[in-house]
């Protein structure tokens, strides 16, 4: 057996391919639901139901996907340009605590900030946290040919270390009865709500619009081609003069920075302040989201809604019908894998001898 190359790929092969996807994960998990002795269709109903069956419902869902949105996009540019980063979720603490340092720790300075002028300082703060996580391990890739996921991946343990070390220390909060957990961001910073009385804050439209910015970095502009000519083959585009390291300069400032900016929205729309348990693993389900979207920064959207959708409705539906809530990891790894599986069958052929 070995895989040939198709000559052509009819646009009904895009369209079947998730769909095929789709219906292979249900059928996988509905296997594991029946094993669970609970009956397939009203669990998926209940699951539905759960993630999108009320207003309490949806907004819970949009909340959630956020910063999975934010995270999938910080995945979704590094790796277009073959950088990748798994330290989505070290970043997203630096750009967290960054905003925290800027917008509830000034205050000793006896200086008087406007709002007006903190919120972009805070922003730009995460950001940069974020940014500067990932451009060491971007530029000794570049230069050393040290493997990033390596680098990125021990820099997770070495951030979370460092954020406990200081939610313990100087940015612990005094009223927090002994709890690890920093300063809480002033008030006047924090983001106000899209529907009154739900946790659905104004950082859905932040993650929405950066999608549409970086999707149209990536196809409208010189840097955008660089970055995916840089992905598709490095050397070829050194020899069409791209400069790489500066594309992977930038791919790490970009990447890193969205992170950051997923930290700082956290803490700024949901939480107030930070903690150790702040972030359920959204810099690891950012890479999920990003290759369930086939790195496309507008599938992103639609590849983060579906995440967070299976997470919040797998809650309510394990309390209705007894089905363990580790069905939702399920669902979203097996529909990685036929998403893989199927987009590799779209671009190649099986052929037998």
């Amino acid at each position: 057996m070995r895989l040939e190359k198709r000559n052509h790929i009819s646009p009904a092969a895009y369209v079947a391919a998730p769909v095929g996807a789709v219906v292979f994960t249900l059928a996988i998990s509905g296997l594991l639901v029946l094993w669970a002795g609970a009956p397939v269709g009203r669990t998926y109903g209940l699951l539905l139901q759960g993630a999108f069956g009320s207003v309490f419902a949806l907004t819970e869902t949009l909340t959630r996907a956020t910063p999975l949105i934010l995270t999938g996009l910080a995945a979704a540019v590094a790796f277009r340009a073959r950088l990748f980063n798994i330290g989505a979720e070290g970043q997203l603490y630096a750009g967290a605590l960054a905003a925290v340092a800027v917008g509830g720790l000034h205050g000793g300075t006896g200086l008087e900030w406007s709002p007006y002028m903190l919120f972009p300082l805070m922003v730009l703060a995460a950001a940069l946290a974020g940014a500067l996580l990932l451009l060491g391990p971007a530029l000794m890739k570049s230069r050393l040919g040290v493997d990033e996921v390596v680098t990125t991946l021990l820099l997770n343990f070495i951030t979370l270390l460092l954020v406990s070390a200081l939610l313990d220390g100087p940015m612990k909060d005094p009223l927090s009865m002994g709890w690890p957990q920093s300063v809480a961001l002033q008030g006047d910073l924090e983001l106000s709500k899209l529907v009154p009385q739900t946790r659905l804050h104004t950082g859905l439209l932040w993650a929405i619009a950066l999608a549409l910015a970086l999707w149209a970095i990536l196809r409208r502009t010189v840097p955008g081609f660089d970055i995916r000519a840089a992905g598709a083959n490095a050397r070829a585009a050194a020899f069409a003069s791209v400069p790489i390291t500066r594309t992977v300069v930038l791919v790490a400032l970009l990447s890193g920075g969205l992170a950051g900016l997923a930290g700082a929205i956290e803490v700024a729309g949901r939480t107030g302040y930070v903690t150790l348990d702040m972030s359920p693993g959204y810099g690891y389900s950012g890479i999920v989201i990003a290759m369930l979207a086939g790195l496309h920064p507008l599938g992103v959207i639609a590849a983060g809604t579906f995440v967070a959708g299976v997470l919040v409705g797998a809650d309510s539906m394990s309390r209705a019908v007894g089905v363990p809530t580790y069905i939702a990891d399920v669902i979203v790894a097996t529909s990685l894998i036929a998403v893989l599986v199927a987009t590799l069958l779209t671009q190649y052929r099986v052929k037998w001898k």
